[in-house]
């Protein structure tokens, strides 16, 4: 993992993140509070950590980012002592697959967490390769677990935003048993064969036949929602594996967008949401 720098000459006085915010047009206010936060921002090569300081005229602002070798950012949501949550990019795998050299979001992670505080990390739950958005780890293997073990009573809410082929109701539920096939294709199944998978959502925007929605899990099976919009009809765009005709786009158009959890230690809820990507605005 590589460091990268960037450094600006402030021109008009304003606090640090509505300063970075006019400079990094690509980077949203959450995460620069973020970056704020994780001391990855210098004023004047002083270390600020408070979003609403105040920037002077001239003052030499550095962005500090942490990089692979594969062009990956890796953009932290959320961290304390306990669990990171990142942004993980479309096409990253949250963890190997066998193939050891491979950089993965767990490796990303593990490196700046070795790095900052000589910890370990624990995947807490995955997302696909395709998919990008939230993505949670633990900084201690008994948290890990016991998250895990009460996944769906601890989280709260899981969202994502998808951009679909075809024409939706304003609102819907898709109710069904889903089994996976020897070839990992997942399919609607019966009761006794299956397992329940439930997801709700509401349409956001209609446009040109393409359909922008967003998703919220009462279960969490694998390829759940990917296999509901196939099966009706409406196959996520980029969706080469569930029959997607329209691929515009290229890469799968689901992005984990909003995880809300009841926090391990501390028992508050935690809020974690990303922005639309810029590619599913339609």
């Amino acid at each position: 993992m590589k460091e990268k720098k960037q450094t600006y000459i402030n021109k008009k006085e304003d606090t640090l993140l509505n300063s970075i915010y006019n400079f990094k047009k690509d980077l949203s206010k959450k995460t620069i509070k973020n970056y704020i936060k994780n001391k990855m921002i210098k004023v004047n090569n002083k270390i600020i950590s408070i979003p609403n300081t105040i920037v002077k005229i001239n003052d030499e602002i550095e962005i500090i980012y942490t990089k692979n070798n594969n062009n990956f950012n890796l953009e932290i949501l959320y961290e304390d002592e306990y669990l990171i949550a990142i942004n993980k990019p479309n096409g990253l795998l949250s963890i190997s697959n066998d193939k050891e050299k491979i950089i993965t979001a767990y490796r990303m992670v593990s490196d700046y967490v070795k790095e900052k505080e000589n910890k370990f990390i624990f995947v807490v739950h995955r997302l696909d390769q395709e998919t990008s958005g939230i993505l949670l780890f633990s900084k201690n293997q008994n948290i890990r677990d016991k998250m895990q073990e009460n996944w769906n009573t601890i989280t709260k809410k899981r969202g994502y935003i998808a951009l679909v082929n075809g024409k939706v109701n304003k609102e819907g539920k898709f109710t069904s048993y889903l089994k996976e096939d020897h070839n990992g294709f997942v399919h609607s199944t019966s009761m006794n064969n299956g397992k329940l998978a439930i997801t709700n959502y509401k349409l956001i925007k209609e446009k040109n036949n393409v359909s922008l929605v967003q998703v919220f899990l009462e279960t969490g099976r694998r390829n759940q929602i990917r296999v509901h919009f196939k099966e009706n009809k409406t196959p996520i765009i980029g969706d080469k594996k569930y029959g997607s005709k329209n691929n515009y786009i290229k890469r799968l158009c689901l992005h984990a967008n909003i995880l809300e959890f009841i926090h391990p230690i501390t028992k508050k809820i935690i809020h974690l949401e990303t922005q639309i990507p810029d590619e599913f605005k339609i």
